[in-house]
């Protein structure tokens, strides 16, 4: 049965970091584009980010590029998401998603596994 689990969130103050853990366990970690991927009260789940397979490629959209940072350790099968100068509308649900020997894809749909979400709020 494969899970994906993240941790990490909670309340930050505007311009504070964050860094987010998602923890893979029933399938061969390494094969998997893993993405992040946030949902806003209200709004629609959008894309975040994306790294390949051996962590060599990473692909951000507009909203957090220079601010969010993945990476990943295949030996921990575990991807993380460093976010910095966190911003109010930063504040969402954070998922981690699995897609097989993909690319670094924007598109939900072609993700196969995904987390139940990590809730990242940021308040003053």
């Amino acid at each position: 049965q494969v899970q994906l689990r993240e941790s990490g969130g909670g309340l930050v103050q505007p311009g504070g970091s964050l860094r987010l853990s998602c923890a893979a366990s029933g399938l061969t970690f390494r094969l998997y584009v893993m993405g992040w991927f946030r949902q806003a009260p209200g709004k629609e789940r959008e894309f975040v980010g994306a790294i390949s397979w051996r962590g060599v490629n990473t692909y951000y959209s507009d909203s957090v590029k220079g601010r969010f940072t993945i990476s990943r350790e295949n030996a921990k099968n575990t991807v993380y998401l460093q976010m910095n100068s966190l911003k109010p509308e930063d504040t969402a649900v954070y998922y981690c998603a699995a897609d097989y020997k993909g690319v670094l894809s924007i598109d939900e749909d072609e993700y196969d596994y995904w987390g139940q979400g990590t809730q990242v709020t940021v308040s003053s």
